[in-house]
């Protein structure tokens, strides 16, 4: 187990940013770090996740890879870990040979337990709003308690909980704790977020 996916399973909150300025997406990156999200997705802008990597003490996931090619860019720049928004079953090899772990990312029980056979360490469960909440995730987990599940997709953060109650190992959250707010205010809601996992 790396460093980075043991900060997901110790912290419970998973920062995402989909930023495409790299100025504001560091400038939101440094305010996660300050409100206690350690482990953040950058969403494939290699300039980005350059800037973010060198904020001490963060673990920087390249999210949105579909090929090797963006993962082996996204390793260059400094990924600590690689994250697709599909189930790329191509991207274990680039996985194993970098020794960088990777998130792969399911709708269905089937697709689930295919991403745990490779050994994926965390499953993103996408778009859990849409896929019914912490009811999907008990239902989802009632006959395979072994998996790894972080919900992601337009979590707020009164899902924590029952997400986390759910039996979630953590949440992925985005939008929600930076869209529309100054530096303060996400140091704030990142705090808030962080203390409804604890």
């Amino acid at each position: 187990m790396t460093e980075a996916i043991n900060e997901i399973f110790k912290s419970k909150i998973y920062g995402i940013i989909r930023e495409d300025n790299p100025d504001k997406a560091f400038e939101i990156a440094n305010a996660y770090a300050e409100g206690g999200i350690k482990v953040i997705e950058i969403n494939s802008c290699i300039e980005t996740i350059k800037k973010v990597s060198q904020i001490s003490g963060v673990y920087v996931a390249q999210g949105g890879i579909i090929t090797s090619q963006q993962a082996h860019q996204g390793i260059e720049a400094g990924a600590k870990l690689l994250v697709s928004p599909i189930l790329q079953m191509g991207l274990t090899k680039v996985s194993s040979s970098s020794k960088i772990p990777l998130i792969l990312s399911a709708t269905t029980p089937n697709e689930a337990y295919s991403a745990w056979k490779v050994r994926v360490p965390i499953i993103k469960i996408f778009p859990i709003k849409d896929l019914g909440g912490a009811t999907y995730i008990e239902d989802l987990l009632r006959p395979m308690k072994f998996l790894n599940v972080m919900p992601c997709g337009s979590v707020k953060t009164e899902h924590i909980k029952p997400l986390l109650n759910a039996g979630a190992c953590a949440v992925g959250m985005g939008r929600g704790l930076y869209l529309n707010k100054s530096y303060e205010e996400i140091v704030a809601s990142v705090k808030e977020a962080v203390k409804e996992a604890l």
